[in-house]
This record gives C-alpha cells, sequence and structure tokens, in this order.
C-alpha cells in the first residue's frame, strides 16, 4: 500500500501538486503499522482519525448542516473528534533501498 501511495505521490509532484501530508480514513486507521509504513514510505506526517466509520461521520455532518445544526462543514468538523498523527521515522537510506526493491520488483513484472 505504501508503494502504491508513493508512486501516486510521486505523480502528483510531477504535475505540481506535491503532498505536505496525507490524510487516511476507513478501515485502514485501525491498523497503526500501516499507517506508520505510509509516514515512513512517504516521508510526510500521516493524520488519522480516532473514529473509523468516517463514512457515517461524513453523512451525519451533512445532515447536520442541512439541518441548519452547523452553519458550514468547517463547523461540523467538531464531530470528527480526536486524530492521531504518525510522523516518519525512517531514515533516508532505508527508504531509498525499499523504494529501490519495489522498481526493481516492478520492473521483473512489468519489463
Amino acid at each position: 500500500m505504501a508503494h502504491q501511495t508513493h508512486d501516486l505521490k510521486t505523480a502528483f509532484a510531477a504535475d505540481g501538486a506535491d503532498w505536505a501530508e496525507l490524510r487516511v480514513d476507513g478501515g485502514m486507521v485501525s491498523n497503526g503499522w500501516m499507517v506508520q509504513d505510509l509516514a515512513d514510505i512517504l516521508d510526510v506526517e500521516v493524520e488519522c482519525p480516532d473514529f473509523i466509520e468516517t463514512t457515517a461521520l461524513g453523512a451525519a455532518m451533512l445532515a447536520g448542516v442541512g439541518a441548519g445544526l452547523y452553519s458550514s462543514l468547517a463547523e461540523a468538523s467538531v464531530m470528527r473528534g480526536k486524530v492521531g498523527r504518525f510522523t516518519p521515522a525512517m531514515n533516508s537510506a532505508a527508504r531509498k533501498v525499499r523504494l529501490a526493491g519495489w522498481e526493481d520488483a516492478l520492473g521483473r513484472v512489468l519489463g
């Protein structure tokens, strides 16, 4: 997952829209190792909410705005609750080795 996401981040950066951070949600947030691996391979902070059911939360936020409980989605974002942050902990040499292995594997499969 992290390696494919790195490829996507690289494509965005090539188009002039590099990522300063990444926000993840859904089932992935229950796997701290996976979220840390994303932070390490992407070399950016990754934010994830404590609340996993973000699809239902988004619907509730929209309903709150529609019912007039909140004046905007920005105001309704208080419903989001606590978030965790994963900071890159992998050194650049280890990251380069992992990404080189990924490129090698892709070359053998797609080659």
